[in-house]
C-alpha cells in the first residue's frame, strides 16, 4: 500500500489514520487476508514531516509508528523523503536510522526499504540500518525516453525527479552493482513489464536486468488485467531464479568488451544448483549485431571453465560446451541474450 493508506490528519493521539474510505475495515484485516494468501503486505510514510501525498510523515513520530505498524502485522515498510525537506534539522541518514531503530524495538521482523531517491549515494551508508535503497528516481514505462535531464550517471545529481526510463536506470547501475551484497539492496524501482507499450524485446531486457543486478522484483502493473505476454515474461523462473541465486552477487558491467550506444556486456558468478554464471548481452543500438565475446576477458572465467555448458534463457535452447569464444548472431534491436554457465 503506497502513498494514500491514509488520511490527511493525525488523531487526537498522534496516530496515523486509516483512509476508510479505501480501507473500511482498516490496515489489520487486509493484512490479515493477505497472510491467509501465503503473501506479505507492505505499507508507506515518510522521513519527513509530510510524505508524498501530503498526508503525515513519521518524522517525530517514528516509535508511535513503528508500533502501530507491527500491530497490523506489517511485513515491509517504505519510506520516502518527500517531507524531508521541511525537516532539516537532521540529516538524511539520522532520520532514516531513527526509523530503523522504532522498527527494530518492535520485535517484529519489517523489511526496511529506504526511499530517498539517490540524492545522498545511499549505497555508501544505507547497509548500516536498511534492507533496500532507492537508487535513482522514479521509473516511468519507457524504455527509452526519459525526463533525467541529462542526468545518466548515479553521481550526476539525483534530486527526485521522476521519469527515469529503463536504459537509464541500468546505465546508473554501472557505478553501483559492486554494492550490491545480501542485506542490502540497491532498489531500481517497481518493474514496468505490462505497464506501458514496450516491446517483448524490452520487457525481456528490462526483466533479465533487474534479476541479474539483484534488485527487488515488484511488479507495478495490475495483475489483474496484465497483458498474457507481459504475465509470460514476469514468469520466466530461470530469470527469478537469478536474483534468487544464494551468492547474491549482482552481474557487472564489463566496458572492454561493450561498446558505448550500441551494445553492452554484463556478467556475474552463480552458485545456485550447477549454475556457475551468467552474462548478459543487450542490442540497445539501432541496427541487428553479431558478436563474438573472448571467454577469457569475461571476469571469473578461466581455462577451468571450459566444462561449462551454455544456456540461452530466453531462447530455452543449449548453446553447446563454452569454447574460446561465445558467438551471439543477429541479436535484434532492444533484445537480450541471458546466457547461463552451468556444470553438465
Amino acid at each position: 500500500m503506497d502513498a494514500g493508506w491514509q488520511t490527511l490528519e493525525r488523531d487526537k493521539e498522534g496516530r496515523q489514520q486509516v483512509n476508510l474510505t479505501r480501507f473500511p475495515g482498516g490496515i489489520k484485516p487486509v493484512a490479515d487476508y493477505i497472510h491467509k494468501l501465503g503473501l506479505k503486505v507492505g505499507i508507506y510514510s515518510d522521513a519527513g514531516i509530510y510524505g508524498c501525498d501530503f498526508a503525515p510523515g513519521s518524522y517525530g513520530y517514528e516509535e508511535l509508528d513503528a508500533s502501530q505498524y507491527a500491530e497490523w502485522g506489517i511485513d515491509y515498510l517504505k519510506y520516502d523523503n518527500c517531507g524531508g525537506f521541511q525537516a532539516n534539522t537532521l540529516s538524511v541518514q539520522e532520520r532514516f536510522l531513527r526509523m530503523s531503530h522504532a522498527l527494530k524495538d518492535t520485535g517484529r521482523d519489517i523489511f526496511y526499504s529506504l526511499c530517498e531517491w539517490g540524492h545522498q549515494f545511499p549505497w555508501f551508508w544505507a547497509d548500516q540500518f536498511s534492507d533496500s535503497y532507492r537508487m535513482s528516481g522514479d521509473i516511468h514505462s519507457e524504455y527509452k525516453k526519459d525526463n533525467s535531464n541529462g542526468c545518466a550517471t548515479a553521481y550526476c545529481l539525483n534530486t527526485g525527479y521522476a521519469g527515469v526510463s529503463v536504459l537509464t536506470m541500468i546505465r546508473k547501475m554501472r557505478e553501483i552493482s559492486r554494492f550490491q551484497k545480501p542485506g542490502s539492496w540497491a532498489d531500481m524501482d517497481m518493474l514496468e513489464v505490462g505497464v506501458g507499450n514496450m516491446t517483448r524485446h524490452q520487457e525481456e531486457a528490462h526483466f533479465s536486468f533487474w534479476a541479474a543486478l539483484k534488485s527487488p522484483l515488484i511488479i507495478g502493473a495490475d495483475v489483474n488485467n496484465i497483458r498474457d505476454s507481459s504475465l509470460e515474461v514476469l514468469k520466466n523462473k530461470e530469470i527469478i531464479a537469478l536474483n534468487q541465486d544464494k551468492l547474491g552477487v549482482a552481474v557487472n558491467y564489463i566496458p572492454s568488451l561493450s561498446r558505448e550506444g550500441k551494445y553492452q556486456v554484463w556478467a556475474g558468478p552463480l552458485k545456485s544448483g550447477k549454475s556457475r554464471h551468467v552474462i548478459l548481452v543487450q542490442n540497445y543500438g539501432t541496427d541487428p549485431l553479431d558478436i563474438s565475446l573472448p571467454v577469457m576477458e569475461v571476469p571469473g572465467l578461466s581455462e577451468g571453465h571450459r566444462q561449462l555448458v551454455i544456456r540461452d534463457v530466453w531462447a530455452k535452447k543449449s548453446l553447446g560446451k563454452l569454447g574460446a569464444t561465445i558467438g551471439l548472431k543477429g541479436i535484434e534491436v532492444d533484445q537480450v541474450k541471458v546466457l547461463v554457465l552451468s556444470e553438465k
